[in-house]
């Protein structure tokens, strides 16, 4: 079965190596850039594609714009930002193992209807305190998880119980004629 993996905001941060983004997760999840490079190489090597959703490319974009106007220099923001606008462009050519965040599901009407849904959903999700980004993260899982095996690549504990539940195939029994 196909897999594929969705990197969220707080990975792909670490992954680039964002000044104080080196780490994510919480005890017992902790993620750092060996095990992240890791789990990337290990999961391309087994055929995986991954899955960069926007909402994930915007918010890792502003944890960069943010360094300009803190302690790390010019120099430093323009080099995570092309290191980041070079995955953007392979997620956008769909450069393996990068696939956009809608892929071959890409058309306008459905597009519409996704972020209706999504804007219909986002109010209850709200409430109880999910982000608009990691419902966008929710929705591209839900869209993917009834092709093929989805994992959401995250150190939010909260986001990963949104990861949709592989089903199981049960074999059935030959029926006697």
């Amino acid at each position: 079965m196909k897999k594929i993996l969705i990197i969220d905001t707080s990975i792909l941060c670490v992954y680039l190596k964002i000044p104080g983004k080196e780490e994510c997760g919480a005890v017992g999840n902790k993620w750092d850039y060996e095990k992240i490079s890791k789990k990337i190489e290990d999961e391309i090597a087994c055929g995986s594609t991954l899955v960069l959703p926007l909402a994930t490319i915007i918010e890792t974009g502003n944890h960069i714009a943010y360094l300009c106007s803190s302690r790390t220099g010019g120099s430093k923001v323009f080099s995570l930002a092309t290191d980041l606008a070079g995955i953007m462009k392979k997620v956008a050519n769909a450069e393996s193992p990068w696939a956009a965040f809608m892929g071959q599901f890409h058309r306008q009407e459905f597009d519409n209807r996704w972020l209706t849904e999504l804007a219909e959903e986002w109010p209850d999700l709200a409430k109880s305190g999910l982000s608009l980004a990691d419902a966008t993260i929710r929705k591209v899982a839900e869209l993917y998880s009834g092709f093929c095996e989805v994992e959401i690549l995250t150190g939010d504990t909260r986001l990963k119980s949104y990861e949709p539940k592989v089903a199981v195939d049960i074999p059935r029994r030959r029926q006697k004629k």
